[in-house]
């Protein structure tokens, strides 16, 4: 995977300073999209951070995957996480004060227990921990289940999905496109315990996008975040498999130093 870091002239920044902290291989995803309101994206995000819109709406994605390869710098390889199913409801914001694009995860999902709480205590994601199964039906078709365990409500995802191959439209897409808008964020925000956005830069090669086709036949993500999806199909992509890298959390909005403050002397008497 070390190849991908020198694979950079698709990037519209520089590759981050320092190190990566850790790098993981996404594989077999269904992108399913569907258009909502800013405002209702706008209202769950932390200070600091703007919902992304095209076409004049924001977009809500259910993406279901498997992940393996997973490694953190200079850290031992995670006991029984050679690979496992994942499951995220994400949106696409930028951050108010540079404008630079990226995703936010409102959950994510996954059936390896000692996997989520890293991912918790490394980038605060908002991991659960999830029953799961992925079956490979072809090479290109999969069943996903997922029930999150301890919920105060059920949150199931059921679907089965299929890629339909590269076409001229998804292999190239260039800025300007849905595809494009997507797929083309090269960092991760998120909120600390304390409210507060944070920020780890991503890196990876332009995804391998395909066309889909997907019966979903239970989502309760973004119901469980208080979001009712349109009553129409979502936009489908299929991507085989992808390596990233990603770099230490950092605030989107750092702590100002404090300033001595000058104080006119006053003559006492």
């Amino acid at each position: 995977m070390q190849e991908y870091l020198f694979r950079t002239s698709h990037r519209p920044r520089p590759l981050p300073s320092g190190r990566w902290l850790m790098t993981q291989r996404w594989n077999d995803l269904l992108f399913a999209h569907w258009p909502v309101p800013a405002q209702q994206i706008s209202a769950l995000l932390p200070e600091g951070l703007q919902a992304d819109t095209f076409q004049g709406s924001a977009w809500l994605g259910v993406v279901p995957f498997w992940l393996d390869r997973i490694k953190i710098n200079g850290i031992p390889a995670i006991p029984g996480a050679r690979s496992f199913p994942d499951l995220n409801l994400r949106t696409y914001v930028r951050d108010e004060d540079t404008g630079t694009p990226g995703v936010y995860f409102f959950s994510l999902d996954a059936n390896h227990l000692l996997a989520v709480a890293v991912a918790r205590g490394l980038f605060h994601l908002p991991y659960h921990w999830a029953e799961m199964r992925l079956e490979q039906r072809s090479e290109r078709e999969f069943s996903f289940y997922s029930r999150r365990r301890f919920s105060s409500r059920p949150v199931l995802f059921k679907a089965r999905y299929r890629g339909l191959g590269p076409t001229h439209k998804t292999a190239e897409h260039s800025s300007g496109t849905l595809e494009y808008f997507f797929t083309e964020r090269h960092c991760l925000f998120s909120r600390n315990r304390l409210g507060q956005a944070t920020r780890s830069n991503l890196h990876y090669i332009p995804w391998p996008l395909e066309e889909a086709e997907a019966e979903i036949e239970q989502n309760d993500l973004a119901e469980a975040i208080g979001i009712h999806l349109p009553n129409q199909d979502p936009v489908l992509h299929y991507s085989r498999r992808l390596a990233v890298y990603i770099w230490p959390e950092k605030l989107v909005k750092p702590a100002l130093a404090p300033r001595p403050v000058a104080v006119a002397a006053t003559p006492l008497g």
